[in-house]
């Protein structure tokens, strides 16, 4: 037996104290949940939604789809993709419209929807409750959705999203028979302090408790899109405090593309989603979000898929490239704001995860069968192969089959290493 010096006694001692800071990095640090991210957010004003929008945002991205890409070949020369990529894509792109159009939809009572007054946001927030419960019984029903509120900056602002809230989840739940439908989230935009953060989480407490909901069933975004969002007036990076102050409902962290640039100062020829202003919010975001289970999401572009057909394919080319830079940078999310940015968002992601699929399953087998090779992967690099792998599965870019060809491992098997459990045996 070797040898040791040290007192028993003592490294127990000198080993202790860590035992609490263990505890509190495992709160505060949980990791993902494993559950779905949806690739997108579409964001709808209030007065302009109705219950047909998942289907009709589906049919007219087809219809954009049939006359300015109708080919993998014109789908090809729009984004620039290899040829037998496109070939791929192309046809599950068209699948995907069809099947499951809208992954995430925001119904907005902020920017887009303005302020009608106080009776027909009232009326607006219940017919919102009713689109919300029909889509649950729908075969076109998002995956996640849920209202964007008005911010908090203003006495009055937050009296009226405060109310706006109430009618809508009072609403919803007597459609729903109290319960709150899965997936849904609501979305807090224009953030300045933490106290606002503090104050949005209390009132979600309070509906809670008056609506009958378990604790911490409403979650929320924070949209980033001020600069008091970044750095606090201390110099400090803001989002970690603001994620502690929701208390554990915070879902998510999404940039807000032209808000944060014009409040950086940037021409508005410079209001874009690849500006260096942009990355290092988006860095933040990630430095703040890591290992928490807070999900990030990009923003959007205004160049918009309308006119005739050259503007429809350049603005294609452009809002396919941004998202392409997105998922690069490790933003699997962003916001649409036009059903035609769907053929883009989707050909976009699609190509990403495929063109990655082959060699990011053999690196992962790789690993499971400790089989070595020219790269040998380490535990943290196995889990984004997994969440990778996984990710494409969830949206439609790969079927869960051939996931299961090309890795190996079932579906159980990548959730278990996406989210470092135990594989599963037998």
């Amino acid at each position: 037996m070797a040898r040791t010096s040290f007192d028993a006694a003592a490294v127990t001692a000198a080993l202790a104290p860590l035992s609490e800071a263990d505890a509190e990095r495992a709160r505060r640090y949980p990791g993902d949940s494993g559950g779905r991210q949806p690739v997108h957010t579409c964001y709808v004003p209030a007065n302009q939604v109705d219950v047909d929008l998942p289907r009709r945002w589906g049919e007219a991205a087809l219809a954009a789809m049939d006359e300015h890409a109708p080919t993998p070949a014109d789908l090809a020369a729009v984004l620039d993709l290899p040829a037998e990529l496109a070939e791929d894509v192309h046809p599950r792109v068209r699948a995907k419209l069809a099947r499951e159009p809208v992954e995430d939809l925001r119904i907005d009572f902020e920017d887009g929807y303005g302020a009608p007054g106080d009776d027909q946001e009232d009326a607006d927030a219940v017919r919102a409750a009713e689109h919300l419960a029909s889509w649950c019984a729908s075969k076109h029903r998002p995956p996640s959705f849920g209202a964007r509120l008005k911010s908090f900056d203003t006495p009055a602002l937050r009296e009226r999203g405060v109310r706006t809230l109430d009618v809508l989840l009072t609403a919803l739940l007597e459609r729903t028979g109290g319960h709150l439908p899965e997936g849904f989230v609501l979305t807090f935009p224009k953030v300045t302090a933490t106290a606002q953060v503090e104050a949005f989480t209390a009132v979600l407490e309070l509906a809670e408790r008056a609506l009958g909901l378990p604790e911490r069933a409403l979650r929320f975004e924070i949209q980033v899109e001020t600069t008091q969002s970044v750095l606090d007036p201390s110099g400090r990076i803001a989002l970690p405090a603001w994620i502690e102050a929701g208390r554990g409902r915070v879902s998510g962290l999404h940039f807000g593309t032209y808000d944060y640039t014009a409040a950086c100062g940037l021409s508005a020829a410079q209001q874009h989603l690849a500006h260096g202003a942009c990355d290092f919010a988006r860095h933040v975001m990630q430095l703040s979000a890591a290992g928490t289970g807070v999900r990030l999401s990009d923003g959007s572009t205004n160049v918009l898929p309308v006119g005739d057909a050259d503007q429809v394919r350049l603005a294609w080319h452009t809002h396919g490239a941004l998202v392409r830079r997105s998922l690069v940078h490790g933003f699997y999310q962003g916001w649409d704001l036009h059903p035609a940015q769907l053929v883009s968002r989707y050909a976009a992601v699609f190509a990403f995860f495929r063109s990655a699929a082959e060699a990011d399953a053999a690196r992962l087998r790789r690993y499971v069968d400790r089989a070595g090779g020219a790269v040998l992967d380490e535990p943290a690099t196995a889990q984004a192969l997994a969440g990778s792998l996984r990710r494409a599965v969830d949206c439609g870019a790969l079927d869960a089959e051939e996931a299961e060809r090309l890795t190996g491992l079932s579906a159980e098997g990548l959730h278990a290493l996406a989210t470092r459990r135990p594989l599963p045996t037998g």
